[in-house]
């Protein structure tokens, strides 16, 4: 079973970012990490993989910087990566994005595509079924467990009420939630492994995807301090004064 997971580097959420001064966009350094939610795609696939005698196939976008983030993948047991790095997909919107990745998932081989649900330098929560619709193949969200046969995909969907059963035949896109597995730490083995597997980079124009940013960040502000809140001292009527706050706040 061929399986393509969408993955992503990120700038270290541990150290300090910037912003470009023109363009306000994110300034991505060489060094950057694999998104920790796509860590958990990882693992679906690498699972599957194992159990249907099958290869998993990174898929990315954006700058290649020193492949920090996609070797760490690589390193978990992916069998190759292609990534997308071109200087005019800088400032990309979502559906730009999803143009790139289903262009490049559909030159290779595939039964199955994973994605996270969210990136956490991004949060739209919308690239997989968009790649899904692209690609024209069924779209399974917020899968907390996913099972196959080879042939079918069966995945419980998280909802506010519990969750869903729900499948569709292969070829199709499931995008996981954290803890639908628990992430494999990569072995020293595997740590220099990583650095033998191919990493093809392409560009939009080598997918015959037309770079067009469609967004552009006019202005950005910082957000407002946090206030102090008002501290109520209880003499016997300060529930009083939380109901009149709520009310005041239109919560009751």
């Amino acid at each position: 079973m061929k399986v393509a997971v969408c993955v992503k580097q990120i700038p270290d959420p541990a150290s300090d970012y910037s912003l470009d001064p023109a363009t306000h966009n994110l300034v991505r350094p060489a060094e950057q990490v694999l998104d920790d939610t796509d860590r958990y795609g990882v693992e679906m696939a690498l699972q599957i993989a194992e159990q249907h005698e099958g290869s998993v196939t990174l898929v990315s976008m954006g700058p290649s910087g020193n492949l920090q983030g996609i070797r760490q993948a690589l390193a978990m047991g992916a069998d190759k990566a292609v990534l997308v790095d071109d200087e005019e997909l800088k400032g990309s919107d979502s559906l730009t994005t999803a143009k790139v990745l289903a262009a490049a998932i559909a030159r290779e081989e595939y039964d199955l595509v994973i994605a996270g649900t969210e990136s956490t330098d991004g949060y739209s929560g919308i690239v997989p079924q968009q790649v899904a619709a692209l690609l024209g193949i069924p779209s399974l969200t917020y899968a907390t467990q996913v099972d196959t046969d080879g042939s079918s995909v069966s995945i419980r969907r998280q909802t506010a009420a519990g969750y869903d059963e729900v499948s569709a035949s292969t070829p199709v896109l499931v995008s996981v939630t954290a803890g639908v597995v628990e992430p494999r730490y990569p072995t020293f083995k595997g740590i220099m492994q990583a650095k033998q597997k191919p990493v093809d980079t392409v560009t939009a124009g080598d997918l015959g995807v037309e770079a067009s940013p469609g967004q552009a960040i006019r202005s950005v502000q910082p957000a407002p301090a946090r206030e102090a809140g008002e501290k109520v001292v209880d003499e016997g009527e300060a529930h009083l004064q939380v109901v009149a706050a709520l009310e005041q706040a239109k919560v009751v």
